[in-house]
């Protein structure tokens, strides 16, 4: 009895003898440790709001998430725990140095601050060298986790992305919607301490899988044809809905850095070009709309036109003879769309233009967008006027073509485009519903008459495009070319626009080889994707 008794007494002292030498441990010796821990938490990690997401959405509106948090591995140092514990700043720099590949003086430069209780040393780091840390067995230096931008389908939608550098969005979604995202740090002075607001997430009206789609089919077109870029804008005209913007060449904003600046930015919104022949669209609806021709209007097509000392040719060279207005966008001829601009008149052909808006901004939802030229109307010379009937002298962004075509798919009248989950809102009707149904129907005939738009079953309409490219450097304009098509499908009741456009392919190849593929395999799968009936069984 009397041995169990002292087993037992003896026992239970080894046990609170142990619970005291832990509690001796974490917050006697230890206890600069964990305050400095405390410390860095308080004045770094636990003040930062954590950042908004990003979804794009499916065909049944499932959010798919492509900008998160991710928790990545650093390498921070407690400089005060390090003089404590009396180690050789100098051996130990080296030592790290070997494992982080950061130079030794930059790192006694860190360390060698004893009152610091918090000292980053890697922001991220692999996670191979994690252990590598570790097996340092350094006292005062450890391996955290903090949170940082991760999008989980690399490059896809970068453009529209943008991405996160420091604390801060740049380029596309992440930068327009700062605010929005980043959310309100917190604050902390003496015992007192406010709570961080967290970001606000960002839903787009992206769909994942026509966007991926799209970047594989953009990306293709500019290889094959060993272009200088391209890009895909697919959007719902009846809403203003982006569905997929796509550029190439394009980046990988988990590791930016890598890419150059000038991959960054946003073809699609941030650089203008002369548009070309898809132009003829506006010239056309122009001239109807304000009754100045109808379809049917003849002119002479002679294959040239010289006004203002300077001479004017239809893209083959050919001459067409007597010829409709639906024949000139049937067949794409210059000679006709300055006939068409022409019986207009300046003033009226100017403020069609400016009613479809390409003397403004879209408004769209991402930074920096451009506003195209229209300068060279202003002064009212003939031959600018009729350059620019079919596309030539002025200059416009896709994302203000697109809408501008955008307004004859949805009878008339113009979107405001959005890449956010929201209201839609009207930007103006430029012209009359009638008259979107009547270059809808030229639209369609021309995808009949080349055929190579033309889908089985349904009625497409769509326009080319081939515009020269300016010299900025010797004036005048390059021997080389960018190619455009845009459309909609189905013609009368559509579901979705798409703008290709294809930059300095080599070779120059037509349009109707470089840019009309691209579209017709996207609008194909578009059409299978969201199980469109055929409207037009023949």
């Amino acid at each position: 009895m009397g041995f169990r008794f002292v087993a037992v007494v003896v026992l239970f002292s080894a046990l609170y003898g142990s619970l005291a030498f832990r509690f001796y441990n974490l917050q006697i010796r230890k206890g600069d440790f964990y305050a400095a821990q405390a410390a860095s938490q308080i004045l770094g990690r636990s003040l930062d709001p954590a950042r908004g997401n990003i979804f794009m959405m499916d065909k049944n509106n499932t959010p798919i998430p492509v900008a998160v948090k991710k928790d990545y591995p650093f390498v921070y140092c407690v400089p005060e725990e390090m003089a404590k514990a009396g180690i050789d700043l100098k051996e130990t720099a080296f030592k790290i140095e070997d494992v982080l590949d950061i130079p030794a003086e930059d790192l006694i430069a860190k360390l060698d601050k004893p009152d610091d209780p918090f000292e980053e040393l890697a922001k991220v780091i692999p996670e191979e060298k994690v252990s590598k840390v570790k097996e340092l067995d350094i006292p005062g230096l450890y391996v955290g986790q903090k949170p940082k931008r991760y999008y989980p389908y690399n490059s896809m939608a970068s453009h529209v992305l943008g991405f996160v550098s420091g604390d801060e969005g740049q380029y596309g979604i992440e930068a327009f919607y700062e605010g929005k995202l980043s959310g309100k740090a917190g604050e902390a002075s003496g015992d007192s301490f406010v709570a961080p607001t967290d970001g606000q997430d960002v839903y787009l009206t992206i769909d994942q899988i026509i966007q991926a789609r799209a970047e594989k089919i953009i990306s293709d077109a500019v290889s094959q044809f060993n272009a200088k870029g391209g890009m895909i804008i697919v959007s719902n005209p009846k809403t203003g809905e982006i569905k997929a913007m796509a550029g190439s060449p394009s980046f990988d904003p988990n590791n930016y850095g890598s890419a150059k600046m000038s991959d960054y930015v946003n073809p699609n919104v941030q650089r203008i070009y002369e548009p070309g022949s898809v132009f003829k669209l506006i010239t056309m609806a122009a001239a109807i709309d304000s009754g100045s021709v109808t379809p049917d209007t003849v002119y002479e097509d002679t294959g040239s036109l010289t006004i203002n000392s300077r001479t004017i040719k239809n893209w083959d060279h050919k001459a067409y003879g007597r010829t409709t207005m639906t024949e000139v966008i049937e067949h794409s001829l210059n000679l006709g769309a300055a006939f068409a601009a022409k019986e207009t008149g300046k003033e009226k052909f100017l403020s069609y233009i400016e009613k479809f808006g390409f003397d403004k901004a879209t408004g769209i939802d991402l930074p920096g967008e451009v506003i195209g030229s229209i300068k060279p109307l202003i002064n009212g010379r003939d031959i600018n006027y009729a350059t620019a009937s079919y596309g030539q002298g002025i200059s416009v962004s896709p994302i203000r073509m697109l809408t501008a075509v955008n307004s004859i798919a949805n009878n008339g009248i113009m979107m405001a485009p959005r890449l956010t989950v929201g209201e839609s809102r009207e930007e103006g009707r430029p012209i009359s519903a009638e008259t979107a149904k009547t270059i809808t129907n030229m639209m369609v005939s021309a995808v009949k008459i080349n055929v190579l738009a033309d889908i089985k079953g349904y009625d497409v309409a769509g326009k080319t495009g081939t515009a020269m490219v300016p010299d900025f450097d010797k004036g005048g304009y390059k021997d080389s070319y960018i190619n455009t098509f845009i459309g909609f499908a189905p013609a009368y009741d559509p579901k979705f626009s798409i703008l290709v456009r294809i930059d300095e392919p080599e070779g120059n190849p037509l349009a109707g080889a470089s840019v009309i593929p691209p579209f017709k395999e996207l609008a194909e799968f578009i059409l299978s994707y969201y199980g469109v009936a055929p409207d037009n069984i023949r």
